[in-house]
């Protein structure tokens, strides 16, 4: 089923993936009445096997221009997101997780973010990390300079040592994605990875340091479901890497073992409880590196960034749901 809410052309599309996201729909859409502004349209595309996320969602219609799309058979979230962006009626998108927030300011520093340049195929922003009770818990940020072009290779010699964009903190264009051809439906993990190095490819790109978007850590999120089989986890983020490294016609040597450390470290990570002795391993390929490789892989994965919130999280027991 379909919702319409204002018919008026929009200047911003969001776009809800979600899946039984009745635990924090509630928030995520205060959140946006908040910041509501005239021109923002919210796409929810849901897959839920009851009406429970649909029914809260549709208490927002007075409130906000949603559109609520029953869509069962899109059952992964880089499916339902790439239908969102093909129905976007704005020329600019970002997706938001169901239980993510905006956060004051989001709706005007993305319009002056999109001011200052349309035709840029991304503008990329830092988030901060937020526990289940909505409490900062740390930023996540670009290894990026602010508030100028970026050239491609700039960009992309960074991103290939990590995912350091939290999925929905960029603005996008929608024609830009749809060249890039979406995201890729055969990567659970590392679809947004992908999906940003495709963007940052195609032209200058900018990043922005506004801080508007909470990105929330908790137990059920995928990136702590979806990393339990290291061997799976480690072939979608190689996938990634050899894809993007293939289409350089350049020595990224050093880049590469960078990546292919934080790789490791990634996988060590994840699978720490089970095993503490990938983190001696990863270590170990992390010194291998080199002064200058360590600080390179230091400041481009965000590592103690991405790690430290999560441990506090987890020392202050609000990691579970």
């Amino acid at each position: 089923m379909s919702i319409a809410g204002s018919s008026a052309a929009p200047w911003l599309t969001v776009v809800m993936p979600s899946h039984c996201g009745e635990r924090w729909i509630d928030y995520t859409l205060q959140s946006l009445v908040r910041e509501a502004a005239q021109g923002i349209e919210v796409l929810l595309i849901d897959s839920s096997p009851t009406s429970a996320t649909r029914d809260i969602a549709q208490a927002y219609s007075k409130s906000l221009a949603i559109r609520i799309f029953e869509r069962r058979d899109l059952l992964s979230w880089q499916a339902k997101t790439n239908f969102g962006v093909e129905m976007a009626k704005s020329d600019h998108v970002s997706w938001l997780g169901v239980d993510d927030l905006w956060l004051p300011g989001r709706a005007a520093s993305a319009r002056g973010w999109i001011n200052s340049d349309p035709m840029a195929p991304v503008h990329f922003a830092p988030s901060a990390i937020i526990d289940i009770d909505n409490r900062k818990l740390g930023l996540w940020r670009c290894p990026l300079p602010a508030e100028r072009a970026l050239l491609p290779t700039f960009v992309t010699e960074r991103l290939l040592i990590q995912n350091f964009v939290a999925a929905p903190a960029p603005v996008f264009r929608k024609a830009a994605w749809l060249t890039c051809g979406g995201l890729d439906e055969n990567l659970w993990y590392t679809a947004d990875w992908d999906m940003w190095l495709k963007l940052a490819a195609c032209a200058p790109t900018y990043y922005h340091t506004d801080i508007t978007i909470g990105f929330r850590v908790h137990a059920r999120s995928l990136t702590m479901t979806g990393t339990i089989n290291s061997l799976d986890f480690t072939r979608q983020m190689t996938t990634v890497l050899d894809r993007h490294l293939s289409k350089e016609g350049r020595d990224l040597s050093r880049v590469e073992r960078a990546g292919r450390a934080s790789i490791r470290v990634n996988v060590a990570l994840a699978s720490a409880s089970a095993d503490v002795r990938g983190l001696f391993h990863a270590a170990i390929q992390v010194a291998l590196l080199g002064p200058i490789g360590i600080w390179k892989y230091f400041r481009d994965s965000r590592i103690v960034e991405r790690v430290v919130a999560r441990i506090r999280a987890k020392i202050a027991g609000r990691f579970t749901v």
